[in-house]
């Protein structure tokens, strides 16, 4: 630390440093690394936790952003989730809650995409640890706990370990991962549906909240998750390129 800086500003040196633009070789690792772990069965069963915080702590935020009281939130083992929220039943701060859950990662996966364009790769890890820090206080089961303790161990890991350059290369891993995970994560669930397996899911909550029927609304979820995805493509490559 240099002479005369305090810890924070130090701290928010480290934090709002750039970070210069990936290799292509290293940018594709990345991408590749992220479709292993969507891609293969036997991985996807145990990274599709980390979707499921993503998508629980969507429905919290949107819970909060409409003014809505968050009673808590729950993980499960079979990698489903629910969060629970007080306020009215119906009108439009229920229905931004219920579909904020299959829009959430995809959004925070775009919202990531736009600070690695603009190489805030270290600022990233450091604001999802902050993300699943406020997640872990609502949290009210074991494996919930234990789930997002896991999560959060191994950013912490990567952002104070790791050199600069594999940081940002795991921050593009984490980035990739949101962006093509959400879309499956909508695939899975109108299979459900389809199979009659998925009555209370969030496309149906929000049938029964607006009478707009429940496809409709897995459409909505695949047209959003599928927008960020060929956005946050864009600006990891397209913007990369130009950085170059």
């Amino acid at each position: 630390m240099m002479p005369g800086v305090t810890v924070v500003e130090e701290f928010w040196r480290q934090v709002s440093a750039t970070s210069p633009p990936l290799s292509t070789g290293l940018l594709a690792l990345s991408a590749a690394a992220a479709l292993l772990l969507v891609l293969a069965p036997g991985l996807w069963r145990h990274t599709r936790h980390a979707v499921t915080i993503a998508h629980e702590g969507a429905h919290g935020l949107a819970a909060l952003a409409t003014g809505r009281r968050l009673a808590g939130i729950r993980l499960h083992s079979d990698t489903s989730g629910v969060t629970v929220s007080a306020g009215r039943p119906t009108g439009a701060g229920m229905v931004f809650t219920a579909a904020a859950g299959y829009t959430g990662p995809g959004l925070f996966g775009l919202g990531a995409a736009a600070l690695l364009a603009a190489g805030y790769a270290v600022g990233l890890l450091w604001a999802l640890l902050g993300l699943l820090a406020l997640l872990l206080v609502q949290i009210r089961n074991w494996y919930g706990l234990w789930s997002v303790l896991v999560t959060g161990t191994l950013v912490f890991a990567a952002t104070w370990w790791l050199p600069a350059q594999w940081q940002a290369v795991f921050a593009h891993g984490v980035t990739w991962f949101l962006l093509v995970a959400a879309p499956v994560t909508v695939w899975e669930l109108q299979a459900k549906r389809r199979r009659g397996a998925a009555r209370d899911s969030d496309a149906d909550q929000l049938a029964r909240l607006t009478r707009v029927p429940g496809v409709v609304w897995v459409g909505v979820f695949l047209l959003v998750d599928v927008g960020a995805l060929v956005l946050g493509t864009w600006w990891l490559v397209g913007e990369s390129a130009l950085l170059r």
